[in-house]
């Protein structure tokens, strides 16, 4: 199965409202691999390895986030898979 992968940079009220931890729960039920972190800004930054759909599946979670976040925009750049294993928060 082709791999692809999605590098995202979400915005809006996406910080301390479980935003990393509830991505983390959900690439996991979805079999996707890779990492979330809070950046400075304010945003949260995101990388989803796996199936086409997996990953769009993905995107389509981060528009809507945690039941507390409120997005406002979602940037996405498509990359050559790196072959990660597991998802995890990065600190």
């Amino acid at each position: 199965m082709a791999r692809t992968r999605a590098h995202v940079y979400v915005s809006g009220r996406v910080q301390g409202v479980y935003y990393r931890a509830t991505t983390r729960e959900t690439a996991r039920e979805q079999g996707v691999d890779g990492w979330v972190t809070n950046l400075d800004d304010g945003r949260v930054e995101a990388v989803f390895e796996g199936s086409e759909d997996d990953i769009e599946a993905m995107l389509d979670f981060c528009h809507e986030g945690s039941k507390r976040a409120n997005v406002t925009d979602v940037e996405v750049t498509y990359e050559d898979p790196e072959g990660l294993d597991g998802f995890e928060v990065r600190w």
